[in-house]
């Protein structure tokens, strides 16, 4: 289980280390291209397109860019958990996921009907990639063996590295989607990914932040009070016959830096 989260925390910086050059790069290309996009747009969209468009991203957005990681950490969560309160996260991660795929499958069929499937740009492509993908991941998590049974761990690494994989490349997406977006729209999208960005941080900053948590609290740590926990310690103490017994109580202060690595 360590690690898995260790591998979870690996994923979530490496991701970081591609999107905050991919998000600055964007803004960049926003506040450059701006004149160039508006000499490029030779005819007006239709009303009925622009909806269409504005609702691709708002479902894509609801589905890769906050339902399926908010997923992602219901299912963390319930791993510090037991019993009923375990129970209600799974069924929570199972609803959220659903969702996911079915606002995603909604963005596909919106997509095929109204738009001009080229896939002449790194969004068209990923996407094309995303919708097979989230439906194979589906079905994974609809065949998942019993406790106990050998091919559980197995389906485990897989259904937990290919939503792991997806929710990461689903969130580049729609980096590339806002770009997209700022050259056919011809309109400033620099807000939309410094919203994004604050909200995926936040996303992040949680996920990591469970184990660290659970670890602080183990060592007296609680919102910045540093306590240090008093743990019974062996000492070695003279009786009445001069023999050396061990006593279970504190003997001294230990030093509280080593408390925090330990």
């Amino acid at each position: 289980m360590r690690n898995s989260h260790s591998f979870a925390s690996l994923s979530v910086i490496s991701y970081y280390a591609v999107l905050l050059p991919f998000a600055a790069c964007l803004s960049h290309e926003d506040v450059k291209g701006h004149k160039g996009a508006q000499h490029n747009f030779n005819h007006k969209l239709s009303p009925k397109l622009v909806s269409d468009i504005n609702l691709h991203g708002v479902l894509l957005w609801a589905s890769m860019g906050f339902l399926m990681p908010l997923g992602v950490i219901t299912v963390r969560m319930s791993h510090r958990e037991e019993g009923g309160r375990r129970k209600a996260l799974v069924y929570l991660h199972f609803v959220l996921q659903i969702l996911s795929v079915l606002l995603a499958t909604a963005g596909a069929i919106m997509s095929i009907k109204s738009f001009e499937n080229s896939f002449y740009n790194n969004h068209q492509r990923i996407g094309l990639g995303l919708y097979g993908a989230i439906w194979v991941q589906a079905v994974v998590g609809f065949l998942r063996p019993r406790r106990g049974n050998k091919r559980r761990r197995t389906w485990y690494i897989v259904h937990w590295i290919l939503g792991t994989v997806i929710s990461l490349v689903g969130i580049i997406n729609i980096y590339t989607g806002i770009s997209a977006y700022h050259k056919k729209m011809s309109r400033s999208t620099r807000l939309l990914a410094i919203l994004f960005t604050a909200q995926v941080s936040f996303m992040a900053f949680f996920y990591l932040f469970q184990d660290k948590w659970e670890y602080m609290q183990k060592q007296g740590v609680i919102l910045g009070n540093i306590e240090v926990p008093i743990t019974p310690t062996v000492c070695n103490q003279q009786n009445d016959h001069n023999q050396k017994v061990l006593v279970p109580e504190p003997c001294g202060k230990r030093n509280s830096l080593k408390n925090l690595f330990d």
